[in-house]
């Protein structure tokens, strides 16, 4: 290689100092300052026999916004941290992803009302006589809806990674750390990017039920843009109901243009393919952070060095395994098997522990005759759920492939979707039951629309990911052949897209299942319509707090949902992986 080619040298000129690094360095300081001015709300003091009001006024909606922008954040934050460590476990061992898999099916189907049925009096009990403690039953009650399909995504990204590419790592002697921060991320990001927006979003649609906690005879309303519009459903308010949902939109546009949208023109970097896009994705806000002098000088002497010293740590741990001898090897791997296996069996016990105690509160409580109609009601729930899949699949699939193809598209249609996506059901009911009312429209038919508004959309951003992750290489090659029509869907668009629907129609049937709760009873004022189905009961006998019909039933809809995964999903990742990789 001749150093003497300039076109061979990568170089960027970067101005000097400007106004645009003063303003960044502002907004830097003025995020700082609302963190700790609303995290601050978070450490009063709390006294459950005298909880405070919510302040009605429309002045009041700023700062309720900032409070659940916040716990959003820490959730997803979380859910992050989760996604990474429980994703990876379960695509690296055959043992975890025994465990993991069927525990996130369970999981995934215990509604939002149920976690928080668990939780409050646990967190309560935790921080006594601190708001912390409704707080963070709140923000994991977030968490449960948010981290479900990333945890998904990203292991199913893992597990259908190119094979040529794994051996070149090997071959390369990098070690888990250098794999994992150069190869598996990368290639997981488009999925990984997309499930977290639409995580963002379910959040929003729970975020009335995680800040309004009506459960086993407590009825606390946090501070939050949730709990103000749950105010404004009960009174039957438009006017505060209209106020609260534009401040909504508006952190929602905000969040999708400073965060959401300047990722996705980042993560274009990461597509595996062999000629670059002519139409890449931008962003207004990520060209203007390229060019800070400040957040370049933060990368160079702070970011940079930080993961430069943790590669260095992880060769340094790594190396010496070469040449340890075999015995000592054993007893290390002997020593850790120990230590898993203690954990697995201290959890295993306090499972089986409660699953005792709650069958037999079950049993003394639930009738067989109503145990019968109970699981009746999961029937007539899971055919709505499946309804809500086949129509969402054909047709979205089509959109989220257009939208996927056509980056200037989706620069329109990402934040639209975001909206529609984290919009909370229960501000529809005022449309929505003045329509059902006036059109005579059943509630048990009428309920698949309100299910579909809150979970259709993990379907959408999955099949964008899987459009926009198919390698520019392959659409040449296919416009080459003169591919178009079912001819090009058949043999490039489908299989491409495949992983990706598989992991957004489970989870979109996961949340149908969860967005049943507020989908299947709706209320404004004094006017209430119901479904006949699971989440309905679930959300009455959730209100009421009685707890062996609400162990019943959150059961019952758990039992729904692993036999559903494993008889469809699972199948169906099975294939994804041994079919449909990019090797």
């Amino acid at each position: 290689m001749n150093p003497e080619l300039p076109q061979l040298k990568a170089s960027e000129h970067r101005g000097g100092f400007g106004l645009m690094d003063v303003f960044i360095i502002l907004g830097i300081i003025g995020l700082a300052w609302s963190i700790i001015h609303f995290a601050s709300g978070m450490l009063v003091g709390f006294d459950e026999r005298a909880v405070p009001t919510l302040d009605e006024s429309v002045w009041s909606i700023p700062y309720y916004a900032g409070r659940t922008l916040l716990r959003m954040w820490m959730a997803f934050g979380c859910s992050l941290l989760f996604t990474f460590g429980i994703g990876y476990a379960a695509a690296k061992s055959r043992i975890a992803r025994a465990f993991i898999l069927p525990a996130i099916d369970v999981l995934q189907s215990v509604p939002v009302l149920g976690f928080l049925s668990a939780t409050v009096a646990g967190f309560m009990a935790l921080f006594p006589g601190s708001l912390f403690g409704v707080e963070c039953a709140s923000i994991f009650a977030i968490f449960t809806g948010q981290v479900w399909n990333m945890t998904f995504g990203f292991y199913h990204s893992l597990v259908t990674i190119p094979g040529d590419l794994q051996d070149a790592a090997a071959t390369f002697g990098l070690t888990r750390w250098q794999r994992f921060r150069t190869l598996e991320v990368p290639a997981s990001m488009h999925s990984l990017l997309w499930n977290s927006m639409m995580s963002f979003g379910g959040g929003w649609f729970f975020v009335a039920q995680s800040e309004a906690i009506s459960v086993m005879g407590k009825n606390i309303k946090l501070p939050g843009i949730g709990s103000y519009m749950a105010a404004a459903v009960e009174r039957g308010d438009n006017t505060a109901a209209f106020w609260a949902v534009a401040a909504m939109l508006v952190v929602i546009v905000a969040s999708d243009q400073l965060v959401w949208r300047p990722l996705i023109a980042w993560a274009d970097r990461f597509k595996m393919e062999l000629t670059e896009s002519t139409e890449a994705p931008g962003s207004w806000f990520y060209d203007m952070l390229r060019g800070s002098v400040v957040l370049e000088w933060f990368s160079r002497r702070v970011f940079d060095p930080l993961v430069e010293w943790f590669a260095q740590l992880s060769v340094r741990r790594n190396g010496p395994r070469r040449v340890v001898a075999k015995g000592s090897a054993k007893v290390q791997y002997l020593f850790y098997v120990c230590v898993f296996s203690a954990l697995v069996l201290f959890a295993a016990f306090y499972a089986v522990r409660g699953l005792v105690d709650a069958a037999k509160a079950v049993h003394a409580g639930v009738s067989l005759e109503m145990a019968g109609h109970i699981a009746w009601l999961g029937v007539l729930t899971m055919l709505r759920v499946f309804t809500m899949t086949l129509l969402a699949t054909l047709l979205w699939t089509p959109v989220g492939v257009w939208i996927g193809f056509h980056p200037k598209a989706a620069r329109v249609a990402q934040p639209l979707a975001q909206i529609a996506a984290s919009f909370p059901v229960n501000m529809t009911f005022p449309i929505v039951v003045g329509l059902f009312v006036a059109w005579r429209i059943p509630m048990n038919w009428g309920s698949i629309l309100l299910i579909a508004m809150g979970t259709q959309w993990y379907l959408l951003f999955n099949v964008i990911a899987g459009a926009m992750a198919i390698p520019n290489d392959l659409k040449d090659a296919a416009r080459t052949y003169g591919l178009r029509g079912w001819a090009l869907w058949r043999t490039l668009i489908l299989p491409a897209i495949f992983p990706f629907w598989v992991t957004g129609a489970c989870t979109a049937a996961g949340g149908a299942w969860n967005a049943s709760i507020v989908a299947e009873l709706a209320t404004w004022g004094d006017t209430t319509l119901k479904a006949d189905g699971l989440g309905a009961l679930i959300a009455e006998v959730t209100q009421r707090g009685d707890t062996p019909l609400i162990l019943c039933s959150i059961g019952t809809m758990s039992i729904f949902v692993i036999v559903t995964n494993q008889l469809i999903w699972r199948r169906l990742y099975a294939l994804a992986e041994r079919r449909f990789r990019l090797d």
